[in-house]
């Protein structure tokens, strides 16, 4: 079977799908690495990016529901929220 990887999903020598495959990432994760590494990179940053999130948010809600399902409040951690570590 012939091999055929878009240069947008290749930084350096890692190929997108052989990271996410060897980071164990699910599919909303994987997705969500997946537009990241592409951005500026095949169609519009913006658009990637915003797909990006999108799975993110998505992966997020679902973890939220876990927490509630499981007796867990399902609030996010407020060393989370905190700003002071990113500047």
């Amino acid at each position: 079977m012939a091999h055929f990887s878009p240069a947008y999903y290749t930084r350096g020598s890692i190929e997108c799908w052989d990271a996410i495959r060897d980071w164990e990432l699910n599919y909303h994760l994987g997705c969500a690495v997946k537009y990241i590494v592409r951005a500026g990179y095949k169609d519009s940053k913006e658009q990637d990016l915003k797909k990006a999130i999108h799975y993110l948010q998505n992966e997020l809600d679902n973890c939220l529901l876990e927490s509630v399902a499981n007796g867990s409040s399902g609030a996010i951690p407020l060393s989370l929220l905190s700003d002071d570590e990113w500047t």
